[in-house]
């Protein structure tokens, strides 16, 4: 149920055994609409990730309206917890044993695609595509492959909050934030100065995320190669080592965790952090000198794109009710269904004119209605910047690569070169 990239870590340890599947199993490409056309009859098993303790019932109307449309179907549920999710699928996928419509993320979804065994909805369900967000289909698109590889199904993001006494105290407009990154540079080194380096603007470096938004390519178009070194991912981490020369950057950037930058941020420490809608309510709770100063803004960006988390539901190009498993995975992510699920829990529907509901277009003075509005707002033209193939050892030496530029130890050339090079060199040994 988490956007915090939850399997990436996982993911890479298990594309060599699913991707062995490659050479014996079918094509999910070559499998497109002939499959998955026909009478929608049987049982479809679905999958899902942790969800069944918090939404059982749910779920459980959304079968029931399935089976009352398609009489001659069942679907049977099964969710699987958070823990060996990863693990789970590739077994499953190695097995034959995958059911026929699973919950994933783009990185679980890309070794099956890969595989032969996320059927391709590009052809088998391509009809459909105009009833989702672009930026939401396209999501699962995977490097080096034609097609999408699955529904899209809930998405999140998360807004910019800033501390508008601390703006005004540096002699910068409250009501006017950096919404670009040349503005948000300006804005923090004039903080900094101003406050005689008392006040940072940021508390954490950037991720490869920052790099999308900055508008860095962050791999080749065939998906088979990093280049997140190319001159303007270099320009981004020249900059961020100005911003910790000036001050501006905190002293501890370079250690932090999204948890010690948000603290960072809650003591007034700096000026801008991201956040949710839980942020709000325990700034209300625990820091109300800085809730009555709070502002929210989008994530900044040179792309006009925030950047977008998103779930899907894949279909099992094995399966043997294909129609039936295209159905139902079709009808847990059309609009009527998405709109109810985000009204039991903090997630935004990946359906087109869902956003234009009055429920994300409308504040009632509550710290969730604030951030419900500016999150969906974002989510309309919002993309997934985080490469399906990044996996978490590949985080960690952009992380090391970007503190030895940051700290001045490498130059910020030398430092992008040796993480796309370790990270290539990654990519291909799996």
């Amino acid at each position: 149920m988490r956007f915090s990239r939850r399997a990436t870590a996982a993911t890479a340890a298990w594309v060599i055994p699913v991707l062995a599947l490659a050479a014996c199993g079918p094509s999910g490409g070559s499998d497109g609409a002939d499959g998955a056309s026909g009478k929608v009859e049987g049982q479809v098993t679905f999958q899902t990730w942790n969800l069944k303790a918090n939404f059982k019932d749910y779920f459980e109307g959304v079968i029931a309206d399935f089976e009352q449309e398609y009489p001659d179907t069942r679907v049977k549920w099964v969710d699987q917890p958070a823990e060996g999710y990863p693990q789970k699928l590739s077994a499953d996928a190695a097995g034959g044993t995958l059911p026929d419509v699973v919950n994933v993320s783009p990185d679980l979804a890309y070794p099956l695609a890969k595989a032969g065994v996320a059927l391709d909805l590009e052809k088998a369900a391509g009809k459909y595509r105009e009833e989702y967000l672009p930026g939401a289909w396209k999501s699962h698109e995977m490097p080096g492959l034609p097609g999408v590889y699955a529904f899209p199904w809930y998405l999140n993001t998360g807004p910019m909050f800033y501390n508008k006494d601390l703006f005004k105290r540096a002699g910068l407009d409250p009501e006017k934030p950096p919404t670009t990154y040349d503005q948000l540079f300006k804005d923090a080194v004039a903080m900094a100065k101003r406050s005689g380096r008392k006040m940072a603007m940021l508390a954490s470096t950037p991720s490869i995320e920052d790099f999308g938004r900055y508008g860095v390519r962050l791999m080749n178009a065939r998906g088979t190669e990093f280049t997140f070194n190319e001159p303007k991912g270099v320009e981004l981490l020249r900059h961020y080592k100005e911003l910790y020369a000036s001050g501006a950057l905190d002293s501890q950037a370079l250690t932090a965790q999204a948890e010690s930058s948000g603290r960072k941020f809650q003591q007034q420490s700096v000026a801008m952090n991201p956040g949710s809608a839980l942020d709000l309510e325990n700034f209300k709770k625990e820091a109300p000198g800085l809730y009555r100063h709070i502002g929210i803004t989008d994530a900044v960006n040179n792309t006009g794109k925030a950047n977008m988390y998103v779930q899907g539901l894949m279909v099992n190009a094995q399966s043997e009710v294909k129609p039936a498993a295209v159905a139902f995975a079709h009808f847990v992510t059309d609009r009527k269904n998405q709109m109810a699920f985000a009204k039991k829990v903090t997630i935004f529907p990946s359906t087109k004119g869902s956003l234009d509901d009055p429920y994300f277009t409308k504040e009632d003075g509550t710290d969730a209605t604030r951030v419900r509005v500016a999150s969906a707002k974002s989510l309309k033209t919002a993309v997934n910047y985080t490469p399906v193939l990044l996996s978490d050892q590949m985080k960690t030496v952009l992380r090391n690569a970007v503190a030895k530029a940051v700290q001045g130890r490498q130059s910020p050339e030398a430092a992008l070169d040796g993480a796309v090079a370790e990270c290539n060199r990654l990519l291909k040994t799996g």
